[in-house]
């Protein structure tokens, strides 16, 4: 039987103090779930507080964010997402960071959802992120102290990028500077495009653009 993969995403709803909402960005969760369930892998969802998380980038319009949304079984499943508590890693052989900007507020400081990917990535499987998702991973460590990103080619939402959105002064911190605190040698091309980058089973992606393609790697990774 193929083990599962866990997506991550965001219960914070607000950017900042500007009164915007924010929440997961629905295409960074459709995208990668059509690449995967469709390979025939089960994905449950979990979320710093469980529950019904927050969606932005609310797009029907998108064919694939449709099929997931009218998708019974997985609209029910991410409405009723996992406590990190209730979380068992040896259960995944990949655990997914979905972005949207909320995940700047709760999952870089998560140490729960940080143990799990440890965990998950000790174990040999697989930890991936796209766009602000890999806040997720700036505080994770392994059991020798180091942390995930150091000396990995990683991947996220640019500073160029936030700047273009006009958030830079908003987000807690720029994830690509936090990034390379952290020791990670990051990539990046230019604004909104294509970009994935696979490292020692560490799989992130740049932007929204970039969703559908790190489905596409974590599943190649996983066929290895």
């Amino acid at each position: 039987m193929k083990k599962k993969i866990l997506f991550v995403v965001t219960s914070h709803d607000k950017k900042g103090d500007t009164g915007e909402s924010t929440g997961y960005y629905l295409g960074e969760v459709s995208h990668p779930w059509e690449v995967l369930h469709r390979a025939g892998y089960d994905i449950d969802f979990v979320s710093p507080k469980g529950g019904t998380p927050p969606v932005d980038g609310f797009d029907l319009k998108d064919p694939v964010n449709k099929e997931f949304w009218e998708n019974k079984e997985y609209k029910n499943k991410i409405d009723h997402s996992l406590k990190p508590s209730e979380v068992k890693p040896s259960d995944y052989s990949a655990i997914f960071y979905a972005g949207g900007h909320g995940a700047m507020w709760d999952l870089a400081d998560n140490t729960e959802l940080a143990s799990i990917a440890s965990k998950i990535y000790e174990n040999g499987g697989i930890v991936a992120g796209v766009c602000h998702g890999p806040a997720g991973l700036v505080n994770i460590k392994l059991k020798d102290g180091k942390y995930l990103v150091d000396g990995k080619k990683i991947n996220a939402f640019t500073n160029e990028e936030e700047s273009e959105v006009k958030l830079t002064n908003v987000v807690p911190f720029l994830l690509e500077d936090q990034l390379k605190a952290r020791g990670a040698k990051f990539e990046k091309s230019g604004l909104w495009q294509t970009h994935v980058v696979t490292d020692q089973r560490v799989i992130t992606g740049q932007n929204p653009q970039s969703a559908k393609a790190v489905g596409e790697a974590i599943l190649k990774e996983l066929n290895k």
